[in-house]
């Protein structure tokens, strides 16, 4: 056609019509369309919503924190054939002293033992996936076998919950109540029970008749009108299945009689009549462990020492940590580990950095049953021991809390332990069980289940220290 041009004579052409530095029009067969700013408001391009639709990876991080720093550092035992074990709590009276040369002989006396048991303890953690759900994931954009992927994550979950529970606290302290329940504060409080714990509460009152005694015994329920435990941790409201003979009310303090999971270090090293907090009168804890229901300090029942400051917080000293080992060592133990958290780990590394001294730095890292303590580094200061003790911070540890005003977490405990006398007792290693009985599920679904059946043993208690009320 006479009226065609090349695309080489059009840009030439709107070049000249440009000459200027001004739009104009376009002369020849193009003459009429105006070639200025329009032109390009007036165009459109594909872009990413258009025609991307975002598909993901197989690949599936995890964004928990699955550390399990206790339950790899204390050893594992097969469980035996006993549920129990003997302590010798009394030389005898008398039984030993000095003869002379015609007196008479010491008076012979008998030693005094006691019967420790406790049973062992189950702990599940299960899984399912539907049929569709199953064969859908399989498709592009799925994470491929989601069974699998939902099993892996399952058996590192159910190694966590037992490490907690290792770890979890004893107590917590009350904002409110009612007949059947308790409202603690902090929230988080609440996750120190399980259900099927048994519990009681130290009852705030200026009447000290009904302090504790009306209010044993009472069972943590799984569901409930009022609240479903595991507690809530936006309301923090733990329920029992049996009211209380008294109201829960403002600083009433709920403890641990015996758990219905492995029982906690914080069971174990513990004293009756702890001074936890300050209300209206100095209350107080009575946490049971095992079988034993009087706690008295300074005898095989509770822990060598038990340092509380009234609910008072405090911060970490070389004090403190000294007088926790001195109290192992004076009931014949020799501490062989230190577990902490974070926040008191990184307190004590302040507390030790003077002792650093300006040399070559060698990486110093101490064993503890299969966990490791962290290594000396050439950036600064790092702790793997204090006076040769392996220091492991563990994330899970338990807080204590401060309601001299207001409640409120205060930071992680120090617990100072003889390892030879703690260990974990195995009746039933981790099994795995899975079920794809459509029939007896009366769904299309396959489940997944994974179990242990232990208890945390130690076999001496006055062997182990706990340092609470510390500040974060």
């Amino acid at each position: 056609m006479a009226n065609d041009i090349t695309l080489g004579e059009f840009l030439a052409q709107a070049q000249r019509s440009m000459g200027g530095g001004a739009f104009g029009r376009v002369s020849g067969p193009l003459s009429g369309y105006l070639f200025g700013p329009d032109f390009f408001r007036k165009q459109t391009y594909l872009q990413i919503a258009d025609t991307f639709t975002a598909t993901y990876g197989k690949k599936v991080w995890d964004a928990l924190n699955n550390k399990t720093v206790l339950f790899n550092a204390i050893k594992k035992v097969d469980w035996g054939p006993t549920v129990g074990w003997r302590l010798r709590s009394d030389r005898g009276a008398n039984r030993s002293r000095p003869a002379t040369e015609t007196g008479s002989l010491p008076t012979i006396d008998v030693s005094k033992y006691e019967a420790v048991f406790s049973n062992p303890k189950t702990v599940a953690s299960t899984f399912g996936v539907s049929l569709k759900a199953q064969a859908v994931s399989a498709l592009e954009g799925g994470i491929g076998n989601q069974l699998a992927v939902e099993q892996e994550a399952t058996s590192r979950d159910h190694i966590k919950e037992i490490n907690q529970e290792l770890l979890l606290g004893s107590f917590g302290v009350a904002t409110a109540g009612a007949a059947a329940a308790h409202t603690l504060s902090p929230v988080s409080a609440a996750r120190n029970f399980r259900p099927g714990d048994t519990c009681a509460f130290w009852k705030d009152s200026t009447n000290a008749a009904v302090d504790d005694a009306a209010a044993n015994n009472k069972t943590v329920s799984g569901f409930s009108a009022t609240f479903a435990i595991p507690p809530d941790p936006d309301t923090g409201v733990v329920t029992v299945t049996v009211n209380w003979t008294q109201a829960g009310a403002n600083n009433d303090v709920l403890y641990i009689k015996s758990r219905a999971g492995v029982t906690s270090l914080s069971d174990l090293v513990m004293q009756d009549a702890s001074l936890v907090v300050t209300g209206t009168q100095a209350n107080k804890v009575d946490v049971d462990a095992y079988n034993l229901s009087t706690r008295t300090a300074s005898t095989y029942a509770s822990g060598a020492s038990v340092s509380y400051n009234s609910g008072a917080g405090r911060d970490l000293s070389i004090s403190l940590m000294d007088a926790a080992i001195r109290g192992v060592r004076q009931n014949g133990g020799e501490p062989k580990l230190i577990v902490m958290g974070l926040d008191q780990y990184d307190k004590l590394n302040q507390l030790l950095q003077a002792q650093q001294r300006f040399m070559d730095y060698q990486d110093y890292v101490v064993g503890a049953g299969d966990e490791r303590t962290y290594p000396g580094t050439k950036a600064g200061f790092q702790l793997a021991t204090y006076k040769g003790i392996p220091v492991l911070p563990d994330p899970d540890t338990c807080t204590s809390y401060d309601s001299a005003v207001t409640t409120a977490a205060l930071g992680t405990d120090v617990f100072v332990l003889d390892t030879d006398y703690l260990e974990i007792a195995v009746m039933y290693p981790t099994q795995y069980l899975e079920n794809r009985d459509y029939f007896a599920a009366n769904a299309l679904v396959m489940r997944g289940m994974f179990f242990s059946v232990m208890e945390l043993r130690s076999l001496r208690l006055d062997v182990h220290s706990r340092i609470s009320n510390l500040n974060s």
